[in-house]
């Protein structure tokens, strides 16, 4: 890996595990629609527990259900984390990480720009890779031209 993204005031738990493309894609699975102060204390758990995209995609299922419950969602969580773990190990994605199971724009620009570096195509939407990325933008002071060229 080539890209290391800076540290930000902003202090993003994808700007910890950047080196890690499963471990972004699981945050933001934990992060979609919980702010994150609620999420982070269930996120690092699960990755103490299930610490490869294949111990998860073999999680038991209770277990998981169990652990993450009172974060809400938790069925449709626990699918997308055991589904896009799986198709993880078994898609070619990295041109297209949406392909992934449960994986949308919000996880694809992360991916972008903590993991790929290719934070200067992306126009993220979520308010905190929305503050990165400018943040971004000005550590490197790109201006709106460069940034649409």
């Amino acid at each position: 890996m080539t890209w290391t993204p800076p540290r930000s005031p902003y202090d993003l738990l994808q700007e910890q595990i950047y080196d890690d493309p499963w471990k972004i894609f699981v945050c933001c699975i934990f992060c979609n629609l919980t702010k994150r102060r609620t999420s982070e204390p269930y996120f690092w758990e699960t990755i103490k527990r299930w610490p490869t995209p294949k111990a998860l995609a073999n999680a038991d299922e209770q277990e998981l259900l169990n652990l993450i419950a009172p974060l809400g969602l938790s069925e449709r969580r626990m699918r997308a984390l055991k589904r896009m773990s799986d198709d993880y190990i078994n898609l070619d994605w990295k041109d297209d990480p949406k392909c992934l199971y449960g994986i949308g724009k919000y996880a694809s620009d992360a991916y972008q720009i903590f993991c790929a570096g290719n934070w200067q195509n992306v126009e993220p939407k979520d308010g905190a890779l929305v503050n990165y990325h400018n943040y971004l933008k000005e550590l490197y002071n790109v201006t709106k031209e460069e940034n649409a060229a």
